[in-house]
């Protein structure tokens, strides 16, 4: 009877830690004709937030990527998005010597075909609770750039026009309400 009372409790335990996770997330990126590019998988790490970029469509040579303020990516210029996400009030910039926005991430670079796969850490950033997370209040979203961030110029390095956006939201079903995947539209009709 102690056993089958203790399995009880090691699954009830365990079923309750699997309801809380917050600790990854698959952001869905669009471009700005709401064509779905690719994925950016975040996951909790150590000393801040894991980036697993896998884009494609892009135009080749390096691009800012930035986590801003809101999850809201309307096309097609995502200006809803918001600023750069600055819980702190730094001023833009890796290379800054006070500092930098808290959502300011290293440049991704496309190759030849127009294909990003990076991994990047935004140091001190969480998915838990807190002023640093990138869940606070509704969330943020994640932006690409036309261009390269020098890394210093304010208040955006310079990076150009807003190309591709995806929701880092806190409500996961906000997150799939993005637009959707032309290609499914084709496998429809297809069936049809």
């Amino acid at each position: 009877m102690k056993k089958v009372l203790w399995v009880i409790l090691l699954m009830a335990f365990m079923a309750a830690c699997q309801g809380n996770d917050e600790t990854s997330r698959t952001v869905d990126m669009y471009n700005s004709s709401g064509d779905m590019i690719g994925t950016v998988k975040l996951t909790e790490g150590d000393s801040g937030v894991d980036f697993k970029v896998k884009l494609e469509g892009l135009e080749p040579g390096y691009h800012g990527i930035h986590v801003h303020e809101y999850p809201k990516c309307d096309q097609p210029d995502f200006t809803t998005a918001g600023s750069h996400f600055n819980p702190s009030g730094n001023e833009h910039g890796l290379m800054h010597p006070e500092g930098s926005h808290l959502g300011d991430l290293p440049n991704i670079e496309a190759d030849s075909g127009g294909l990003v796969n990076a991994e990047l850490m935004l140091p001190e950033a969480t998915l838990m609770e807190g002023k640093k997370s990138l869940l606070a209040g509704e969330g943020t979203s994640l932006v690409i750039h036309e261009k390269k961030d020098d890394g210093v110029s304010q208040p955006g390095g310079e990076s150009g026009a807003r190309i591709a956006c995806g929701l880092i939201a806190k409500d996961e079903k906000q997150s799939s309400e993005t637009p959707t995947d032309p290609t499914d539209l084709n496998e429809e009709q297809q069936e049809k």
